[in-house]
């Protein structure tokens, strides 16, 4: 008989029941059974101190097929800036939040967030605005945006700003106490805030810390195979622990996913090997959800090539923005050639375009890339302004950049669609679940305007904890599917019974290999129905694959579950970039090279395959009106 242990949060003891074998299909129960939406900041503080406790040591001691029961009011799901901004919203309403993470809370994709993030303070040109701030996203987004999702983003953007101020965030000011804010990705005025080139990792450090402060419960290490449903609602999930394997059925009134992009799908990515492999998408999309935009996603012109282990590590567009200078293999300045005036300044489609035209057309360097130069630049203004470049090529290519080359090559870095969602509360399709940040779509369209990624988190991670604490208020009862937990359970089960030929690392490998063969920088219609051919054999060989967990921990269960989410994320993307038959922002198809106008429209996925096309709303006249101002003048401007 299997053993469900259950634990109020409230608690620290746990307790034991069996299930009984008579139970109904499914159990109906208050929804604020085990709740304190009334409890203190104090007894919250405590509540996360024993939840890192009794959740990591659950399965210490359970017998095979015991799984540790947890409740709470909102799960949220991923511990970067977007999910923490959503818990925070949640445990300063005195909700019950519980977070978890399959990386380190401090450690999250949000730390590699260099540039800055994006308001209309005004703080250095009094012209600028939240209206403006909007027209210029839907500009570069070559007007796939939603503009409802944007224009709620950049007229609640400042208000974000002062949030993370007063959490504690050190961004950069002048001698007079003002944010500094300076020009980044196209904008027609300076609204970016930064922290030198860690604002990113300022940013974390500040959420996790106000995070602690309202005792929030958090859990590291802890993976998240399956959204639990009902009848179209979300009840909770299932979780393994990725150090011992213990299972955990968390159940919820609402859930939030805010676990990343799919990025990680391409052989080189700026996302570490273990983040961003597409498993918030297939969550979402196994649950019920549609996928919208799968087609764009933002290649960096410049990553590491080498060595291989770091290939894909991203190369900063400060270093272009310092004078750094483009080359081929041959010593030529290529840059002269695809955009003469502004060069290296060009915007990073643009670059990436060059750079992926000079690998392809054999021009590139030993190992793939081409020459970012800045030998010629005084050594000690390098040192000082691109100190983090510097040590990243000594640490990771034992290669000293004031004297050396760099190799570099375009690196996917950004998922620009995701799960669809709702405009005004980010909910999705599925009741009861909400999704935000990179996982999810509606502000980048076909190009992502830079410092908005960071925005979208914070922005939305409030609305977003709002939200599911409304939507939790509401519920008189949530029910509790013990088929839909059966189910999870038997998918881990099936998996570690596995035996065969295939592991699932050598599998990943073979999906990035193929997404960046035939769905890269440049597509066409052969290239991706090669690839749709080739997907088709990893998933067949992905039936024979073996997952052994072993005394290091459960990683290869981890990594099974990660290529499950990457090959429904690769199958997605490359149907809906076949269906897009036209070149528009990052989406560029060698046989369809001129934009369709037919194609002003997201194309929505479904787990079937089926793709549906999705109008695009109109933005206000006053957004409409500035969007469709002058070109922007671009001298003196690092272009995203």
């Amino acid at each position: 008989m299997r053993l469900i242990t259950t634990m109020n949060l409230s608690s620290a003891t746990p307790t034991r029941a069996a299930a009984p074998s008579a139970a109904p299909r499914h159990l109906r129960v208050s929804c604020h059974q085990s709740t304190s939406r009334g409890s203190s900041v104090a007894s919250r503080r405590k509540l996360a101190r024993v939840m890192g406790m009794n959740v990591r040591t659950a399965s210490r001691g359970l017998t095979h097929g015991e799984e540790r029961r947890v409740a709470a009011t909102v799960l949220v799901i991923g511990s970067g800036a977007a999910g923490l901004r959503a818990a925070i919203e949640l445990a300063e309403r005195g909700v019950q939040v519980v977070c978890v993470s399959k990386r380190r809370r401090d450690d999250a994709h949000t730390v590699l967030a260099a540039g800055g993030i994006n308001a209309a303070l005004a703080t250095m040109d009094p012209e600028d605005s939240w209206e403006q701030h909007a027209a210029d996203t839907l500009r570069e987004a070559y007007w796939l945006a939603d503009p409802g999702i944007v224009e709620l983003l950049c007229r609640e953007a400042p208000a974000a700003i002062e949030e993370l101020v007063r959490y504690g965030v050190q961004f950069a000011r002048e001698d007079d106490g003002r944010l500094t804010q300076r020009f980044f990705g196209a904008h027609r005025w300076r609204r970016t805030c930064f922290a030198g080139d860690y604002t990113g990792r300022e940013i974390q450090r500040a959420l996790v810390g106000r995070a602690a402060e309202v005792g929030v419960a958090m859990r590291d290490d802890l993976y998240v195979s399956r959204l639990l449903v009902h009848d179209g609602r979300v009840f909770g999930v299932y979780a393994f622990d990725v150090e011992d394997g213990g299972r955990s059925v968390i159940v919820a009134d609402a859930v939030i996913l805010a676990a990343g992009g799919h990025t990680r799908i391409w052989r080189r990515s700026s996302s570490r090997r273990d983040e961003n492999t597409g498993d918030a998408m297939r969550l979402a999309a196994e649950a019920g959800c549609r996928l919208r935009d799968m087609e764009f996603v933002q290649f960096h012109p410049t990553g590491m090539v080498f060595p291989e282990e770091s290939a894909g590590t991203l190369v900063t567009e400060a270093v272009r923005g310092e004078g750094g200078i483009l080359r081929n293999a041959a010593g030529e300045r290529f840059m002269e050639r695809y955009d003469p005036e502004r060069l290296e300044l060009s915007a990073r489609d643009r670059v990436a375009l060059a750079n992926y035209i000079e690998i392809a057309e054999g021009r590139g360097t030993e190992h793939g890339g081409v020459l970012l130069d800045v030998s010629h630049l005084d050594r000690d203004m390098v040192l000082r302004r691109l100190p983090r470049m510097y040590r990243q090529f000594i640490d990771l290519a034992m290669v000293d950049i004031t004297s050396t080359p760099m190799e570099v090559a375009p690196t996917a870095h950004y998922s620009m669609g995701g799960v669809w969602v709702d405009a005004e509360t980010h909910a999705t399709e599925v009741e009861g679940l909400y999704a935000v940040g990179e996982c999810a779509t509606g502000v980048h369209g076909a190009n992502r305007l830079g410092g908005n990624s960071l925005t979208e988190c914070v922005v939305f991670g409030r609305i977003v904890g709002a939200e599911a604490a409304r939507w939790s208020a509401k519920l008189d009862v949530q029910v509790r599917d013990r088929a839909a937990i059966a189910a999870a359970r038997e998918e881990v089960d099936e998996l570690l019974a596995r035996r065969g030929e295939e592991f699932p690392r050598p599998l990943q490998r073979a999906v990035r290999d193929l997404m960046a063969e035939c769905c890269g920088v440049v597509r066409s219609e052969n290239g991706l129905r090669e690839g749709l051919r080739r997907l088709d054999e990893v998933a067949a060989r992905a039936r024979d694959m073996e997952v052994r967990p072993d005394i290091a921990g459960y990683d290869d269960l981890a990594y099974a579950f990660d290529l499950k989410g990457s090959l429904l994320a690769a199958r997605s993307t490359l149907q809906c970039a076949l269906e897009r038959r036209e070149t528009r922002g990052a989406h560029n198809r060698v046989d369809f090279p001129d934009q369709d106008p037919g194609l002003q429209r997201s194309l929505v996925w479904s787990c079937e395959g089926t793709i549906t096309r999705e109008p695009i709303p109109q933005p206000s006249s006053a957004v409409a009106a500035l969007a469709d101002g002058p070109e922007l003048e671009t001298t003196g401007r690092l272009l995203e």
